[in-house]
């Protein structure tokens, strides 16, 4: 169970992934049977057996549901980039099979690699393909699939959104909100509080595509209101720096104290760690909770990244011991094989969102009676992983936790008891300017940015 304080108040991989799909999981039982005893967490299982026949939509048979799903591990430049949603897809798609799938139809996963830039040929494949919908696709450049997806009408429920034309896009919905408008900004506020002279020399460090850098211009309009003042912002190449000292000493001759870095770690954040101990350059380093990895903590065998923090909604691994659907995460995905994350974490979510909004319909699955039931999916734990959240108004959570790094280790830095999140209604920022003004957004919040088919 999740504890809460409030402060104011890469491997291999086939195209298909139907090694689960053992038979048609049909029984005697009707769709409308009590729910069984299996849970994951706090949530009962949305999967099991049932009678559910009829191919009702696109994607759908009498036996079974085909979704896509994928990463981008082909990244040369990062091979194996966000495998672990990937990996987390193939071992709860096994775990919804083997109760009987949902309603009785399996889960049939096609997997498709975007490679960072290969967005759209991954959008286009999936349209071809019909499937019913993507769920747990973690594509960084997601507004590249936009014209594609919207222009075969194919429903998401990703693992993230990172642009404003996904995260505000049509038929779509995410267990971990991340509007433009709104911000989840209590990493801002903790980080205020455990250091509240270092954050008025506040640095951006980002990449060189919109992603980045539509999320450098939400934080700097949401940080702002705790503190933060934000100057000497360095943009990096995507693809990575011949020589990363430059960006290092420019931020030492800035005097900042506290960088607040988008991208990932691997390679670009831990040649930028290495250039800065090079250069002498010591700082307070802010993370996203993609890169809380162990991976990352085995890379700082020298230190390097011992003054990194990391904001998070999940609790976390090394918490797992009070936290039962961090463990059952764990072990669902390990014994499948996997590699854990908390990227995975948040596709195990989105899954489970997705599975039981397909519960709920019944026999009769479509795309639209799926959509109707996220948006009105307005309290997701995703079984106790995270923090409340509110995924069919698309709003960010109110809580959350900060990390720290200390040699190759994980620490809880904020709030100080172990389990504990912080929280206030204050933390989702609401902002504007340019950055909300390029979204485009109606008078629902939807982008207008891309049209459907």
């Amino acid at each position: 169970m999740l504890a809460l304080v409030a402060s104011a108040c890469g491997s291999n991989r086939s195209d298909d992934d139907t090694s689960n799909a053992s038979g048609s999981g049909s029984s005697s039982e009707t769709t409308t049977a009590p729910a069984t005893s299996t849970k994951f967490g706090d949530l009962e299982s949305p999967c099991g057996k049932g009678d559910a026949k009829g191919a009702t939509d696109k994607g759908v048979t009498d036996t079974d549901i085909t979704i896509g799903y994928g990463d981008d591990a082909g990244y040369s430049a990062s091979p194996g980039l966000s495998h672990e949603t990937s990996d987390a897809m193939k071992a709860f798609i096994k775990w919804c099979n083997d109760q009987g799938g949902i309603n009785g139809r399996q889960i049939v996963g096609k997997y498709y690699d975007a490679k960072i830039t290969d967005v759209s040929n991954a959008a286009t494949q999936a349209c071809n393909d019909g499937v019913f919908m993507l769920v747990g696709q973690a594509w960084a450049l997601d507004n590249a699939q936009e014209d594609i997806r919207l222009g075969c009408d194919l429903p998401s429920v990703p693992t993230y959104s990172v642009t404003a034309d996904f995260a505000h896009a049509p038929l779509m919905y995410v267990s971990v909100p991340n509007p433009v408008d709104v911000i989840s900004a209590e990493f801002a506020a903790g980080m205020a509080k455990l250091f509240p002279a270092k954050i008025k020399k506040a640095s951006v460090v980002f990449g060189n595509f919109a992603a980045t850098r539509d999320t450098k211009d939400k934080y700097e309009a949401a940080y702002s209101k705790f503190g933060f003042q934000f100057s000497c912002d360095q943009e990096y190449n995507i693809l990575g720096e011949a020589d990363w000292k430059p960006i290092a000493q420019k931020l030492k001759e800035c005097g900042t104290q506290v960088v607040v870095y988008s991208g990932q770690a691997y390679p670009n954040g831990q040649n930028l760690l290495d250039a800065a101990a090079q250069v002498g350059f010591k700082a307070v380093w802010m993370w996203d909770a993609n890169n809380y990895l162990d991976t990352f903590a085995k890379w700082n065998t020298n230190g390097n990244g011992d003054q990194n923090y990391f904001r998070t909604v999940y609790a976390p691994f090394e918490q797992a011991d009070i936290n039962p659907a961090t463990q059952q995460y764990i072990d669902i995905v390990k014994t499948n094989g996997g590699d854990i994350s908390q990227l995975g974490e948040q596709t195990a979510s989105s899954f489970l969102l997705w599975a039981t909004a397909v519960k709920a319909c019944g026999s009769t699955v479509t795309r639209q009676c799926v959509l109707d039931e996220l948006k009105n999916t307005h309290e997701w734990t995703g079984g106790g992983l995270h923090v409340e959240t509110d995924p069919g108004a698309n709003m960010p959570p109110t809580c959350g936790m900060i990390l720290k790094m200390t040699g190759q280790k994980y620490e809880q830095a904020y709030p100080e008891k172990k389990g504990e999140f912080d929280c206030s209604p204050e933390y989702a920022v609401k902002i504007s300017g340019p950055v909300v003004d390029a979204a485009k957004l109606d008078a629902n919040r939807i982008t207008t940015l891309h049209k459907k088919g």
